[in-house]
C-alpha cells in the first residue's frame, strides 16, 4: 500500500466531516467569540476554510517561507462564501494529492519565518500535520463554538448528545 493509498481516504473522510459543519454556520452569529481573546465564529471558519490549502504549497516548493507569501484570508461575511472557499481549496488540495509517488511524499520540505527554519519534515508528515491535524484541531474549536451558541451538533466519529438532524 502507498502513503497516497493510505492519506486520501484520511483525507476525503475530514474534508467531508469539515464541509457538513461549515454548513451548519449560523449566518447570523459569525461576528460572535465566546472570549475577547477568542477569534470570532466567522474567522475561525474562514481559517478552517483556508487549511487545505497548504497542501498545495507544500508540493509546489521544497521549502515555503511565510514572510514572502501570505495564506492568511480575510474574515469572510457569510456561510456561503465560507463553503465555497472550503471546498475550492479542498479540490485544489485533493488534486495535488492524487496520484504523488512515496517518493514525493517522504521528500523533505521546509517552513521558513523571520530566516530561520520552523521545520523540515517528510511532506507526509507536513500534510498530516498541516493539514489534516490542524483542521481536526480547529474544527474541534468550532464545535465548541457551535455548542455555545445552541447549534446541534453532528455525529463526526460517533452520536453526539444531540438529536439526529
Amino acid at each position: 500500500m502507498s502513503i497516497n493509498d493510505a492519506l486520501l481516504p484520511e483525507y476525503d473522510r475530514e474534508m467531508a466531516q469539515t464541509r457538513r459543519l461549515l454548513e451548519r454556520l449560523p449566518e447570523d452569529r459569525l461576528w460572535w467569540k465566546p472570549h475577547d481573546a477568542s477569534r470570532t465564529l466567522g474567522a475561525l471558519a474562514t481559517h478552517i476554510a483556508g487549511l487545505p490549502r497548504w497542501a498545495v504549497a507544500v508540493f509546489d516548493t521544497p521549502v515555503f517561507d511565510l514572510d514572502a507569501t501570505g495564506l492568511q484570508t480575510p474574515e469572510l461575511a457569510s456561510r456561503q462564501a465560507i463553503v465555497e472557499l472550503f471546498d475550492r481549496h479542498a479540490a485544489a488540495a485533493r488534486a495535488a494529492l492524487a496520484g504523488r509517488s512515496d517518493a514525493e511524499y517522504l521528500a523533505r520540505w521546509t517552513l521558513r519565518q523571520d530566516g530561520e527554519n520552523v521545520f523540515t519534515l517528510p511532506r507526509a508528515a507536513v500534510i498530516r500535520a498541516m493539514v489534516l491535524n490542524h483542521l481536526v484541531h480547529h474544527r474541534g474549536q468550532l464545535t465548541v463554538y457551535l455548542r455555545m451558541l445552541g447549534v446541534p451538533l453532528l455525529p463526526l466519529y460517533g452520536p453526539t448528545a444531540d438529536p439526529m438532524p
